[in-house]
């Protein structure tokens, strides 16, 4: 698979910020997550195995096309619980099985709108302020991230609560790069699989140590991890444009 993006077809449909990001992630059977993914695609493996991600991190600037950043709108806090796929074409993609954010609208428009997986949740993270010369400060090792959710609709239900404390800059593994170089997501809509394509440089990563983790998002989600978790990564954030969904197959 590739280590960069392809190249984005034009024109872009959404440009946003991710900042703050943590990754932590369990492998799982491929069996039993293959029924969560959309027709034309499958569980996309690693030496065998394929794997659950629990993702927190801030949504920042986000927007229609590459110039419009929505107000208020465009800012939230986000935790994802994604898998890993791939389809017949060789794209490499995340199937989300929740996407838990803070803004109402934000859930409601994707939900129906684009037939994505949000649910709308009271979420708490530590501070975080980029300035404008610099969109994703490094911060300090040692520094702590504390990102805190509880999920109010559809629900009241599961609860995440992570903390992580920031290490050193570390390069990928072969196995970290499989798991965050995807280039865009496949989901379901009306019976048919699709196909959203992103773009967005290499993630600057950090190794973390997860110092608490009381979490229910993952088997609210369906999803049963079969083995110890891969070490914990943080990023201070990639810039991502999307391009306009087409059909599996």
């Amino acid at each position: 698979m590739p280590v960069t993006a392809p190249p984005l077809r034009r024109p872009v449909i959404f440009d946003q910020l991710w900042c703050d990001l943590t990754f932590l992630h369990w492998p799982v059977d491929p069996e039993q997550v293959a029924p969560f993914f959309p027709a034309g695609t499958r569980p996309d493996v690693f030496e065998g195995r394929t794997y659950v991600g629990l993702v927190p991190f801030r949504m920042r600037r986000a927007g229609p096309g590459p110039r419009w950043p929505i107000p208020y709108f465009g800012s939230f806090l986000e935790v994802n619980v994604r898998l890993y796929s791939v389809d017949e074409q060789d794209r490499h993609g995340v199937v989300f099985r929740s996407l838990d954010a803070d803004r109402l609208a934000v859930v409601a428009a994707a939900r129906w709108g684009m037939r994505v997986p949000y649910v709308w949740s009271e979420i708490h993270a530590d501070e975080y302020r980029p300035v404008a010369s610099e969109k994703f400060p490094v911060l300090d090792q040692g520094t702590v991230r504390h990102y805190g959710v509880r999920r109010r609709f559809p629900g009241p239900g599961p609860r995440s609560d992570i903390l992580v404390t920031i290490g050193p800059p570390v390069l990928p593994t072969a196995l970290e790069v499989f798991l965050t170089a995807r280039w865009g997501m496949h989901s379901a809509f009306a019976g048919s699989g699709f196909w959203t394509p992103n773009e967005h440089g290499p993630w600057p990563l950090h190794e973390a140590s997860l110092k608490r983790l009381d979490d229910t998002l993952v088997s609210a989600a369906g999803v049963h991890p079969t083995g110890n978790p891969l070490r914990p990564l943080w990023s201070p954030g990639v810039h991502a444009r999307f391009g306009r969904p087409v059909r599996v197959g």
